[in-house]
């Protein structure tokens, strides 16, 4: 690959990349219909939804300053940026003290490290919620085992350190990817020239890492807004908990509407912000042709090192799996077994996988439209994708159940739609890679395809699909993972007696029934270590040029 395409652009599902600069790209007008119908088909059910939920609420001018206008409304807002702030700030500086010591320490064993430091990944936040609440306290799992009771935590200091605990993974994989980009000649020069390894780390790599610091932080933001399983079990009141309580609890469900639309601005408020605070600078680097020279640990810093990513390993991930594996050798003792529900399984599984496959399928044309056939419009479609995964999902389920209750009735609570919200919210994580694969493919061999006379259908499934498949399969791996956790829009979306694994470990934690929540979330657990550890092993699959 010529050394001139290789621009450094971060952005696995956090903004939409510009076209980088002296690109060759096959001249073709008009792109062909029916890619803008397969690009359409997952994104227009849920914008149309959007968009009526907006116009449901303009609609009821009353209710919505009555609901605006309020001090709990100000105390929302207030509570959940505080949230957000904490959540992020602290994710960043694990997330990325992590990736410097993996990638630019000698330190051993590093494969195992990263795959460990990345495991709370697959633990939903809910899960890392439930164990952090049974195990303090006087009466909690560490009182019981050794007779030093932890301090109970729950409110907002609970859901900081859940949250960061459930996050930190999305700076590590993103940061960890920037950083194997990195051409390390600049950060030899510097230590040539007597620099510390802090100073260096200051001032060299920090300023190469800050697109994908604000990756990592952007999404790190979105997802503390959108959360609503660990909030709910700490007991903090911010819009998700509350949203969710206006529209199970009362029948008119317009309060609940119009804080959902606040939630989304407040999202649209995050992604501006962090836009702003980008910059305008480029951010260039030739791609590396050698391995970077690592940092020699002391005894002692080799130590701190150790202690730091087992801290973080421990509490995200060790912790939460021993404590699940607890509660179900204890349920098995007392003769109750192991609570296991094949339909919840089966309805994890099956909702995962055709989400992948439908958001991988619509990645194709997406990314297709978007760097072969550059136009404004595609431009904005780009950003819609990316859009729409920044927006809470309790609130794009409250549009869709708003919208399909009025006017299509008949797919109300059906599998189909549930899918094609999943797609939609998560198609952003295989529009990313799925780019940053066909950005790398020569415009030559499709040309030459053609010419041949492959039409371009033929050319898309022959020629370009199979050389972007790398990417495709890593954000299909992502799609895969978050969906098995995903919460919100399973709670309000499924079909009657569809079942999930996030939805019954929600619904026993909520009652404090640990033991009969353990088993689905080990299940849980179990089924998506694979796909994290195909991407904490090769995170350049995320963001590889």
């Amino acid at each position: 690959m010529n050394d001139k395409s290789s621009v450094v652009e971060v952005g696995v599902v956090a903004g939409t990349p510009a076209a980088a600069p002296g690109r060759v790209r096959a001249q073709i007008k008009k792109a062909p219909w029916w890619l803008w119908v397969g690009a359409l088909a997952v994104l227009a059910p849920v914008s149309i939804s959007i968009g009526a939920l907006f116009l449901r609420a303009f609609g009821a001018s009353t209710t919505v300053w009555d609901t605006l206008f309020t001090t709990r409304t100000l105390r929302l807002t207030g509570r959940s940026f505080l949230l957000t702030a904490l959540v992020t700030v602290s994710a960043v500086i694990i997330g990325v003290a992590g990736a410097w010591i993996l990638t630019r320490t000698d330190l051993r064993f590093k494969t195992a490290w990263a795959v460990a430091f990345a495991m709370p990944l697959v633990i939903p936040s809910y899960v890392i919620a439930m164990t952090l609440i049974s195990s303090g306290g006087p009466r909690g799992l560490f009182a019981d085992l050794i007779g030093l009771p932890l301090p109970h935590v729950t409110g907002l200091i609970g859901a900081w350190i859940t949250l960061t605990l459930s996050t930190y993974p999305y700076v590590f994989l993103i940061t960890s990817a920037a950083m194997h980009r990195t051409d390390p000649s600049l950060e030899e020069a510097a230590r040539g020239l007597g620099s510390t390894p802090t100073r260096v780390f200051r001032t060299i790599v920090v300023p190469q890492l800050r697109p994908a610091i604000g990756a990592g932080a952007l999404l790190v933001a979105l997802y503390t807004l959108s959360d609503f399983g660990s909030v709910s079990l700490m007991r903090l009141d911010v819009f998700t908990r509350a949203i969710y309580a206006q529209y199970s609890g009362r029948i008119d469900r317009t309060p609940a509407i119009v804080l959902s639309i606040v939630l989304m601005l407040i999202a649209g408020v995050i992604i501006w912000g962090e836009y702003r605070t980008r910059g305008r600078g480029a951010y260039f680097s030739q791609k590396p042709t050698r391995p970077p020279s690592v940092h020699r640990l002391t005894a002692l810093k080799r130590l701190g090192a150790t202690s730091f990513l087992m801290v973080a390993a421990g509490l995200g991930a060790a912790l939460p799996i021993f404590i699940l594996l607890g509660w179900a050798l204890q349920s098995v003792a007392a003769g109750e077994g192991f609570f296991l529900s094949w339909a919840a399984v089966r309805g994890s599984m099956t909702g995962a996988t055709l989400a992948a496959i439908f958001a991988m399928a619509a990645a194709i044309p997406i990314v297709v439209l978007g760097v072969r056939y550059t136009s404004r419009k595609t431009v904005w479609l780009e950003r819609s994708v990316f859009f729409v995964f920044s927006l809470p999902h309790l609130t794009i389920a409250i549009a869709v159940v708003a919208f399909t209750v009025r006017y299509a009735r008949p797919v109300y609570q059906s599998l189909l739609v549930l899918v094609l919200v999943y797609a939609a919210i998560f198609l952003a994580q295989v529009t990313g890679p799925a780019r940053a694969s066909l950005l790398q493919v020569n415009p030559a061999l499709e040309e030459a395809s053609r010419s041949l006379g492959k039409g371009t259908f033929a050319t898309l499934m022959r020629v370009t699909v199979p050389m972007i498949s790398k990417g495709l399969l890593a954000g299909g791996a992502l799609v895969f993972v978050t969906t098995l956790k995903e919460l919100p829009a399973t709670l309000l979306l499924s079909p009657t007696g569809f079942s999930t694994l996030a939805v019954r470990i929600w619904a026993a934690a909520d009652e404090a029934l640990y033991a009969r929540a353990a088993s689905s979330a080990l299940i849980l657990i179990a089924v998506s270590v694979l796909p994290v550890y195909y991407l904490s092993i090769k995170p350049k699959d995320l963001t590889d040029r």
